[in-house]
C-alpha cells in the first residue's frame, strides 16, 4: 500500500479559530479525519504532518522524494500556507526531490489580497487546488491517487 503525505505549513494548527470566515470552523484534527477517509477510499495510507518551520517542511519534502523513488509514496499534498508566497527554498526542494506534489489552498487565494496571487510552489507542483475549503484535501488526495495510477 502506498502512502499519501499531507503537509501543512505555518498557522494551519490554528484552523477552526483563525479567520473562520476565510478558513472555516473545522480544525486540523477534522482535516486529518477527512484525509483518513479520502485515503481509505483510494487504498492509500496517510502520513499527515504540520509545521510552522520552513526547514522542517523542506526536510519532509526531501524524505518524500526518497520514499517516492523507493515506490512507497504516491505523492504529496502541500498546503504551504504563507510560505507559498515567499519560499524559493520550498520550490527548490520540490524540484530537487522530484516528488509528485499537489499545491493546496483552503481559500481561493486569487480572490484575496494581491500578495497572495503569486506562488513559488506552483511552478514545481503537478497541480494546484484552491477555494474548495477543507474538502479540497479530499479532492487533492483523489487527484494524487489518479496521478499515481491507483
Amino acid at each position: 500500500m502506498k502512502t499519501a503525505l499531507v503537509l501543512n505549513g505555518p498557522n494551519l494548527n490554528l484552523l477552526g479559530t483563525r479567520e473562520p470566515a476565510v478558513y472555516g470552523s473545522q480544525t486540523l484534527a477534522d482535516v486529518k479525519a477527512l484525509c483518513v477517509q479520502a485515503c481509505a477510499s483510494h487504498n492509500l495510507a496517510l502520513d499527515f504532518r504540520q509545521s510552522n518551520h520552513e526547514g522542517e517542511l523542506i526536510d519532509w519534502i526531501h524524505e518524500a522524494g526518497r520514499a517516492q523513488a523507493a515506490g512507497t509514496l504516491a505523492g504529496v499534498v502541500l498546503n504551504a500556507g504563507a510560505y507559498t508566497h515567499t519560499s524559493v527554498a520550498l520550490h527548490d526542494a520540490i524540484k530537487g526531490a522530484g516528488v509528485t506534489l499537489i499545491e493546496l489552498h483552503i481559500s481561493n487565494v486569487h480572490a484575496r489580497e494581491a500578495f497572495r496571487h503569486h506562488s513559488y510552489i506552483s511552478p514545481a507542483a503537478k497541480a494546484v487546488m484552491a477555494g474548495f475549503g477543507v474538502q479540497g484535501y479530499a479532492l487533492a488526495i483523489s487527484g494524487l491517487a489518479g496521478l499515481a495510477g491507483l
